[in-house]
């Protein structure tokens, strides 16, 4: 939720912010009955859900929270707010791209609707490390992609692996103590807004991929293989370039100096994942590919034993 103190400020209804971050959080869709993935109806139920669940904040209404001298070096130290609000930055260019390649009325004003909240999150990022003094790199340009389509899936599905991961990592810092309560509040809005998005993408895909005539599906399945291929040496290239050859989204916890398996972090991922997917209608389509990944290392992976 947004921080009452700067709501009250600019003469919001605190009550309106509270119930538009409960309708963020929780969405049924009204008709009742079996919805088929791929069909028009499953289409109208992805699109609303993110329509219908946004959530009208203004990043200049965010009054971050004063921090103590100990809070303000762990934040400005963690090697990661360049990356951050860069790919921010590209999500909102990539998504808006396909948006204006998309033909279909209410597909188009859904994926408007994805693009914007993704450049409101870069102007988020970039707000909160101006207000603690973080000196940022000069941001590169964000040109759109030659193939708006292969520009949607690549930020979708890099958002789909790195959310997975960042839910368990919030939930730690916050745990922890390494994120003051304050912030956390703060911040949680940007959270949730990113589980509403691969929602979307995750429903959209399935969607998309059955309803391409045959003779396109050969052609879409080797361009989904393209993307996760891409993904995968951005995030080598990335992880070098962040700390050293190692993935901050999975690896972070060590940043932060929190004492955590491996296998403790993921238990945790998979936890908050389900936790933030609660309130959506269990009709809607839900990202696979991580969650899986995580349930097979935890079968090979020690976890902590539990606190008596």
């Amino acid at each position: 939720m947004l921080d009452t103190v700067a709501v009250e400020k600019i003469g919001v209804d605190a009550a309106a912010i509270e119930e538009a971050d409960r309708k963020m959080r929780s969405w049924q869709w009204p008709e009742s009955g079996p919805v088929r993935i791929g069909s028009e109806a499953h289409k109208r139920m992805f699109c609303r859900v993110l329509l219908d669940t946004h959530n009208p904040y203004k990043p200049a209404v965010i009054e971050w929270p004063a921090l103590n001298d100990d809070e303000l070096a762990r934040i400005t130290g963690l090697p990661i707010w360049d990356i951050a609000v860069q790919t921010e930055g590209n999500a909102g260019v990539r998504v808006m791209a396909y948006a204006h390649a998309v033909a279909d009325p209410l597909l188009r004003e859904a994926l408007v609707m994805d693009g914007g909240e993704e450049q409101r999150h870069k102007v988020v990022l970039h707000n909160m490390v101006n207000a603690y003094g973080v000196k940022l790199a000069p941001e590169p340009p964000y040109p759109a992609p030659k193939d708006p389509e292969w520009g949607f899936m690549t930020t979708g599905f890099s958002e789909c692996i790195d959310s997975f991961f960042a839910f368990g990592l919030f939930a730690l810092a916050k745990q922890s103590g390494f994120f003051p309560p304050a912030l956390v509040e703060t911040f949680e809005p940007v959270m949730q807004e990113e589980c509403r998005h691969i929602l979307f993408f995750a429903n959209w895909f399935d969607w998309h991929r059955r309803n391409l005539p045959w003779w396109r599906k050969p052609g879409f399945a080797l361009k989904t293989l393209g993307v996760f291929l891409t993904i995968f040496k951005e995030r080598l290239l990335t992880a070098k370039d962040v700390s050293g050859g190692e993935n901050f989204t999975a690896t972070g916890h060590k940043s932060m100096g929190i004492d955590a398996t491996p296998g403790d972090l993921l238990a945790l991922c998979l936890a908050e994942n389900d936790r933030r997917f609660a309130g959506y209608d269990a009709r809607l389509v839900r990202p696979v590919f991580a969650p899986r990944m995580a349930r097979l290392a935890l079968l090979f992976l020690k976890r902590s034993a539990p606190k008596k």
